[in-house]
């Protein structure tokens, strides 16, 4: 009966060493443990870094031009800024003979028929009636070409002033005449013979030279456009 509680207490010291023993083994993993548990519990948790606000690009665009702009008139061929020149220097075009009419009561269109250095033939397609401009710079030429000839010389101005339906006419009879609308049909156009000076038909080289002269230095002056029609033998003038 003694032995009994020697071999318990023997027992309950070997328990002891066991636990002191398993202790000091597992006793600093079981500190970290409870501290990092510990502190997932007391550390405040670093605010999270601030998204960047979103920026949108501005992109300037142009305002749309929406002016119109309209065209002028194309010069594509010489004759087209006689056409241009009867447009702005003119009255508008005569679109009849009532109209045309209209402007010589109105003195938008006056008479010429024989002035220093120049003389009108006789006309069967057209009207010897020019705007007011048109007639000073016809006085001009003749006075310039008078002048240059040295003696009593003039030329002779063999179409004029064409209603459409007048330059309609000439169209059927002479198919060079210009189709549509002609120069000739805003009163600022007529025509000079090269081949009719003092009132003879045939060649003149001096004479054709001379008003040749003339017509280029009014047209470097810019006062009249002029081409040289071979097939109806004139000059082909328009006041600028």
């Amino acid at each position: 009966m003694k032995k009994l509680p020697i071999i318990l207490l023997a027992t309950f010291f070997v328990l002891i060493s066991l636990g002191a023993l398993a202790a000091g083994k597992y006793l600093p993993a079981i500190k970290r443990q409870l501290k990092e548990t510990y502190s997932s519990f007391t550390t405040t948790p670093a605010p999270p870094k601030p998204v960047k606000e979103f920026q949108p690009i501005m992109v300037e665009v142009p305002a749309p031009d929406l002016t119109i702009t309209v065209p002028k008139r194309v010069i594509t061929k010489e004759y087209d800024n006689h056409l241009v020149a009867g447009e702005n220097n003119g009255f508008g075009l005569i679109e009849s003979e009532a109209h045309f009419q209209k402007l010589i009561n109105n003195n938008q269109l006056v008479l010429i028929n024989r002035g220093s250095g120049y003389h009108v033939e006789k006309l069967t397609h057209s009207y010897p009636y020019v705007t007011p401009r048109s007639k000073e710079i016809i006085e001009e030429l003749g006075e310039a070409f008078k002048a240059l000839a040295k003696k009593e010389s003039f030329f002779t101005i063999t179409s004029v002033t064409r209603t459409p339906e007048q330059q309609q006419n000439l169209r059927k009879r002479n198919k060079n005449a210009t189709s549509g609308v002609s120069s000739h049909s805003y009163g600022v156009s007529f025509d000079i013979s090269y081949i009719r000076f003092n009132g003879k038909k045939g060649p003149n080289r001096s004479a054709q030279k001379d008003l040749e002269s003339v017509l280029n230095e009014f047209q470097a002056a810019n006062k009249i456009f002029f081409i040289k029609e071979r097939q109806q033998s004139c000059y082909h003038i328009t006041v600028r």
